[in-house]
């Protein structure tokens, strides 16, 4: 490529060209093999010029790897590595980008960033390189955040989803949606400028059908989104049960470590113990807890209460019972008093080397209950495919992307006025209320990719990204 093929400058039509150029290290703190510094903005190149070139500065070539010396302003050498320019607006950000690879000192990565702003960048703040490539509609907002849930990401299934958020699968879903929805609402606003016609013209094109098939598109998204979430944010799974019923023995058997103390010694636990695991591939994050149980000592009663407080908070409940010391009975009284209304609870018989139980799922009294061993550790493999079953998420491989709350609350209030829009057109046949209600379901869509977004909401999600990125 000669000198000439390079893009001048002058030719970033960016709406952010006029921003100052900033500067961030967009590798993680610590130290490493290799450091990054990265530059955007329009006067990037000129600005690495200066950073690298000690006598003449030297253009850099698109897109090639150019050995670079960065030097202080006395001119002392601070380091030596590879310079790389991506001129806007095929650039990440979609302005002028530089990346400086040198070596990953922290001392070494500093200098290089106070000397880019002795030469007039700024220091970039958090989320602001992928910002601009929002700001710059290179990402829609649903891949901008995907690209910091992908670096969050725990588990293998947890960075699968969040790529397919980051090439755009999730979006492209809410923008049929939403483009539907749109042409709908055009097409019932069409027909109330005839109104001695509407009905007529409404149900010959078969607008209440449409919209229902529109709704079950919608439901089927909201569904992938909801188990995509659990990704994102792992399911609170809380083992409760009396005194040495087994919890924490269970708890270290999930780990696949002593985690928490065992003892013959009822009452050994008295606090609550977290401990993040994977089931299956998916992010869980457990809970030991004080044994359930009237008592007088007041560290045991505040155990016994910061066990119900974390009940409260939980997805998931795992009542744990040894069976030779506690009957049906005494069961249904602990899931009666114990674990609130709504919350999937299972009855897990623990013991069963000791009890002669044979391991497995079963049908008991109060559902289904499953027999193991935290022991040999017969029956943990039946929990944890029932604890995925329970959470819907067997078939999530199946290109499912990941989903926020913020995410979730959009597509809730899109449900609302979806569900709103049949009701008043089945109930009044209005085309009016109709089409309105399909106009906020579609608003409440465009929020998830930034179609409709206030600068406020941008300066929450962005301020969460990490320096650099």
């Amino acid at each position: 490529m000669t000198a000439s093929s390079t893009p001048p400058v002058e030719a970033d039509a960016s709406p952010l060209a006029l921003s100052p150029t900033i500067v961030a290290v967009a590798t993680p703190p610590g130290q490493g093999g290799i450091g990054i510094v990265r530059l955007s903005g329009h006067d990037a190149p000129q600005l690495a010029a200066q950073l690298i070139g000690r006598n003449k500065p030297k253009p850099l070539k698109p897109r090639r790897a150019h050995l670079a010396r960065a030097y202080d302003e006395a001119g002392e050498l601070l380091d030596e590595g590879i310079a790389l320019y991506f001129p806007a607006p095929h650039s990440f950000t979609g302005e002028n980008v530089i990346e400086f690879q040198g070596h990953g000192s922290p001392v070494l990565l500093q200098l290089i960033v106070q000397r880019c702003v002795q030469l007039g960048a700024q220091l970039a703040a958090p989320g602001e390189f992928s910002q601009r490539s929002f700001l710059n509609g290179k990402l829609d907002l649903a891949q901008a955040e995907a690209i910091a849930d992908l670096i969050e990401s725990s588990t293998e299934l947890a960075a699968r989803a969040a790529m397919r958020s980051l090439q755009g699968e999730f979006s492209d879903s809410v923008e049929a949606i939403r483009r539907e929805l749109t042409a709908l609402r055009v097409f019932v606003e069409a027909s109330i400028d005839f109104p001695e016609e509407e009905i007529d013209f409404l149900e010959q094109h078969d607008v209440l059908g449409r919209t229902r098939a529109v709704q079950a598109q919608f439901m089927q998204l909201k569904s992938n989104a909801a188990r995509g979430s659990l990704l994102r944010d792992a399911v609170r799974i809380v083992l409760i049960g009396a005194p040495n019923a087994g919890k924490s023995s269970l708890l270290n058997a999930l780990c696949r470590d002593e985690r928490a103390i065992v003892s013959d010694i009822a009452g050994t636990t008295r606090d609550v113990l977290e401990q993040a695991i994977q089931i299956n591939g998916y992010p869980v994050l457990l809970t030991d807890t004080a044994g359930l149980r009237d008592s007088e000592d007041v560290i045991e009663k505040e155990g016994i209460k910061r066990a119900r407080h974390a009940l409260q908070q939980a997805d998931l409940a795992l009542l744990c019972v040894d069976p030779q010391t506690t009957d049906d009975a005494a069961v249904a009284q602990l899931l009666q008093q114990d674990v609130p209304e709504g919350l999937g609870a299972l009855v897990v018989k623990t013991k069963a080397d000791l009890s002669g139980h044979s391991a497995g799922l079963q049908n008991g009294p109060h559902g289904q209950e499953l027999h193991l061993s935290s022991t040999t550790l017969d029956g943990v493999d039946a929990l944890c495919d029932w604890i995925s079953r329970m959470l819907g998420v067997n078939d999530f491989s199946q290109g499912q992307i990941l989903a926020r709350q913020r995410h979730m609350d959009a597509l809730n209030r899109a449900q609302q006025h979806i569900e709103a829009a049949v009701q008043v057109y089945e109930q009044q046949q209005a085309g009016e209320l109709l089409a309105e209600e399909l106009l906020l379901a579609a608003n409440a869509l465009g929020e998830i990719t930034g179609a409709m977004t206030a600068d406020d909401l941008l300066g929450e999600i962005f301020g969460s990204f990490c320096i650099g990125k």
